[in-house]
């Protein structure tokens, strides 16, 4: 995956960016149609909405469904800058989502490669190709600085 500021992660890590200014937890997801235009980004507006699920990557989803009028997406691809939780794995299983490429791993509170691994669970009905670590340290240093300056 290119390192240039077009990429989808580049625009995923973007909006964690303005998720983070905003105090919230800097994750920022992006979903792009199947000739690689984004149709959706977001970042995490928990705090903002006072809505637990409003994780970048369900607001990404919510929006992406509403442009294409349908809540199955098969012919796209989302672009994370965090592991996504369970929840979120849950509901890019339910949107049939094609790819997903996510950046930082979650050992914590992941639910793909880490703790529920729910694409891996036989009542999943949709796995999607999974592709981790992309721009994994910038994506990791965003939220470690974020944490650590809660800490100070």
């Amino acid at each position: 995956m290119p390192d240039d500021s077009n990429s989808p992660m580049a625009v995923a890590l973007e909006e964690a960016e303005a998720a983070g200014a905003r105090g919230e937890v800097p994750v920022g997801a992006v979903i792009v149609d199947h000739a690689g235009n984004i149709v959706a980004r977001a970042g995490n507006r928990t705090r903002e909405l006072r809505d637990p699920t409003a994780h970048a990557e369900i607001v990404a989803l919510r929006a992406a469904c509403l442009h294409f009028g349908s809540e199955r997406i098969g012919d796209c691809d989302l672009y994370v800058t965090l592991e996504p939780c369970a929840m979120c794995a849950t509901a890019i299983s339910f949107a049939r989502i094609r790819r997903l490429y996510y950046g930082a791993i979650d050992p914590k509170g992941g639910g793909v490669e880490h703790g529920a691994r729910i694409f891996g669970q036989p009542t999943c009905h949709h796995a999607p190709e999974v592709y981790p670590g992309i721009d994994e340290q910038r994506a990791a240093l965003l939220l470690k600085e974020f944490f650590a300056a809660r800490r100070n």
